[in-house]
């Protein structure tokens, strides 16, 4: 027998519209579905590193589920935009040879860029025309949030390599913990739509803070719901 929408919702970890925000939950599958279960406005922050849609290849030879297409970018955002809350922020990595369509996209469904964060590198990720030794993300908003009351700078340091041993593009935690701390309150939702090997869970979590995942391969939500010890 077919599940119902309310049972489907249920077995992958995000509940109902009609059922109280769950919170320390991820649900493996496409963001653009599974956010459709949240009620608009059920997160406080959203911390994301979504494909960079420059069909990235490791030195191992390992890819990102959707990087060799944009597709999926204005209707995932669309949906990230609708369940965060009025007056909050989202921040999210992007592949700088796509900024266009990236900013396309946020702005088409309401987040506007007010900040850019450059993490600065002591090595290069790869080496061509330049040394790429940087990784960055925008500061969105929805709305008109309120000023943190520490400002960050826009140029935080990347304290190490995380070696990609969990995802292909793992990003170390350190770098996510002063965001969550800036834009987010002790309590509060933190969201990541594409949360890979969980480091922004993982952040959250550590700074006494609620999380949701999603997360489209399976080998990654695996790894993910063992590192926050949500299987058995």
């Amino acid at each position: 027998m077919a599940k119902t929408p309310q049972q489907e919702a249920r077995s992958t970890g995000i509940q109902a519209k009609t059922q109280s925000v769950p919170r320390n939950r991820i649900a493996h599958g496409n963001c653009i579905e599974k956010l459709r279960a949240l009620p608009n406005g059920a997160v406080d922050l959203v911390l994301t590193d979504p494909p960079y849609i420059c069909r990235y290849r490791s030195r191992d030879g390992r890819t990102v589920a959707n990087d060799d297409n944009s597709d999926w970018l204005r209707p995932a955002f669309a949906e990230i935009a609708r369940v965060t809350k009025p007056g909050s922020f989202a921040i999210s990595f992007y592949g700088w040879s796509a900024v266009e369509k990236f900013v396309l996209a946020w702005r088409s469904v309401g987040l506007v860029p007010v900040g850019h964060i450059v993490f600065r590198k002591h090595y290069a990720s790869s080496t061509r025309f330049l040394r790429y030794e940087h990784e960055q993300a925008f500061l969105l908003a929805k709305g008109r949030p309120a000023q943190p009351a520490h400002a960050l700078p826009d140029v935080i340091d990347w304290p190490r390599y995380t070696g990609n041993r969990r995802h292909p593009t793992e990003k170390p935690v350190e770098i996510l913990r002063p965001l969550v701390e800036t834009f987010s309150a002790p309590g509060d939702i933190v969201l990541d739509p594409f949360c890979g090997s969980g480091s922004t869970l993982e952040a959250a979590r550590t700074c006494g803070r609620a999380f949701l995942g999603v997360e489209l391969d399976g080998e990654h939500f695996r790894t993910a719901s063992s590192r926050m010890g949500l299987l058995s």
